[in-house]
């Protein structure tokens, strides 16, 4: 009752507000869904520089500021209450959350309409009312990146699943090193990339800048090894095994402390960066 609520309460709002999109997005200029992109980016310093370097035709940006609020812990009123959440929710454009139990047809009538895609008008998440073909979280390449893009990613499996099902959602990859070739500035995006430089480049004597946070590029170095179609990489996010996912999410952002120590304690190995 209190995630029909909220997500009424929401509509009403969206209505009253007209088109309902937050302040902080700068919106791209294309009407085509298809090309448009946006651009969740870490911390407001990352966000001005990511407005300065994007395409502004096909490409919008939403600075996310701190960790947003883990979903999984959370009913739907609270969630909406945290600006950072409402304004993905305003930005993407396609509500949230899956159908209401009471009004999702019987499996066994084979009409295979998955929850959460909105098609019966409940207020739940309507993937054909989506404002941009990707969504792409960009975060910093360190520990505190990796917690708010697993916030993300737990705020989008659970409220907007179909977006992550149908393809739609991608990881940039910012470089976390660079260094000087001649005059040529390079960038690598880890530490398997640096190792294969000095691999090929035995006598290379240059010193190699870590790039401690998005914030600390200028607009052309973010376009150029980041946002730029030509040259970036991107992630797409893909759910291979559904009950396995929505396993792990549980485990990893419920409330159960000793189920996630003990996960963390049998995987810690597998980690490049495990902050405790």
């Amino acid at each position: 009752m209190a995630a029909r609520a909220a997500r009424e309460a929401s509509r009403r709002k969206s209505a009253l507000n007209g088109a309902g999109l937050p302040g902080k997005l700068t919106d791209c200029t294309s009407g085509d869904r298809s090309e448009n992109e946006l651009y969740i980016v870490e911390g407001d310093s990352a966000g001005g520089s990511a407005k300065k370097a994007r395409d502004p035709r096909t490409m919008a940006v939403l600075p996310i500021r701190g960790k947003i609020l883990n979903v999984e812990r959370a009913r739907a009123d609270r969630m909406l209450r945290n600006s950072e959440i409402a304004a993905l929710i305003s930005a993407i454009g396609a509500g949230f959350g899956p159908h209401d139990e009471a009004d999702e047809p019987d499996a066994a009538e084979g009409n295979g309409r998955r929850p959460g895609n909105g098609a019966n008008g409940d207020g739940g998440f309507d993937i054909a009312k989506v404002r941009y073909g990707k969504v792409i979280l960009l975060c910093d390449a360190d520990v505190d990146g990796s917690h708010i893009r697993t916030l993300l990613l737990t705020f989008l499996f659970r409220q907007m699943r179909p977006l992550i099902e149908e393809g739609h959602v991608y990881i940039a990859q910012p470089p976390l090193y660079s260094t000087e070739v001649g005059r040529d500035k390079i960038y690598l995006k880890d530490d398997r990339a640096k190792a294969e430089f000095l691999a090929r480049h035995p006598k290379h004597r240059n010193e190699f800048q870590r790039l401690k946070g998005l914030g600390e590029m200028d607009a052309e170095e973010l376009w150029e090894t980041t946002l730029d179609p030509a040259g970036r990489t991107l992630l797409r996010v893909d759910i291979e095994e559904a009950a396995v996912a929505d396993a792990v999410f549980s485990q990893l952002m419920g409330d159960d402390v000793e189920g996630r120590k003990s996960f963390i304690q049998a995987n810690a190995g597998d980690v490049r960066f495990l902050d405790i």
